[in-house]
């Protein structure tokens, strides 16, 4: 995909299901990306190599998600100037704090963003990723700005739902 400005990478196709989120906010503002699978134990080389590759091909983020260890995001973060969103996974007996802590607590000098463990991790690092590109985007960020006041709609909604529901002596 040459339009791709943002590249989601994960260490596993069972991954897809909570990364996809990533990808479904990437589409909600029109944001092009391309998703691949690469392990950075397992294809250390071939992932390297997306990512020192990635800027060349107009990435100008990358998602990683991975669960246990969680060395993708890191890996990656180590290969390329681009910005580096790590999203913690829930891949091993311990639910994603191993992979929250493997990614978050990555040494001076080699940052990632680290997200949420699972679903909101990565649906956030998606709409993390358009505020980043939002910043010289004026398309994206009219789109970030309507995304936010669509969330507030629903809120304000909800509240008077609610206020209407206790008025009525309901509840």
């Amino acid at each position: 995909m040459t339009n791709a400005r943002v590249l989601i990478l994960m260490g596993s196709d069972s991954d897809w299901e909570v990364m996809s989120e990533a990808r479904k906010a990437l589409d909600e503002m029109g944001i092009a990306s391309e998703v691949h699978v690469s392990s950075a134990h397992r294809t250390p080389e071939r992932t390297g190599t997306l990512a020192r590759e990635a800027a060349g091909r107009g990435i100008e983020v990358l998602i990683c998600g991975a669960g246990a260890a969680a060395h993708l995001a890191g890996v990656c973060a180590a290969e390329t100037e681009l910005p580096v969103l790590g999203v913690p996974l829930a891949g091993s007996d311990l639910r994603g704090l191993d992979a929250l802590l493997a990614i978050v607590q990555m040494p001076s000098g080699v940052p990632v963003g680290t997200l949420a463990i699972g679903k909101a991790g990565a649906r956030n690092a998606g709409l993390l990723a358009a505020r980043i590109i939002a910043r010289k985007d004026p398309e994206v960020a009219a789109r970030v700005r309507a995304q936010r006041q669509r969330m507030a709609e629903q809120v304000l909604a909800k509240d008077a739902a609610l206020q209407a529901k206790l008025s009525g002596g309901e509840g």
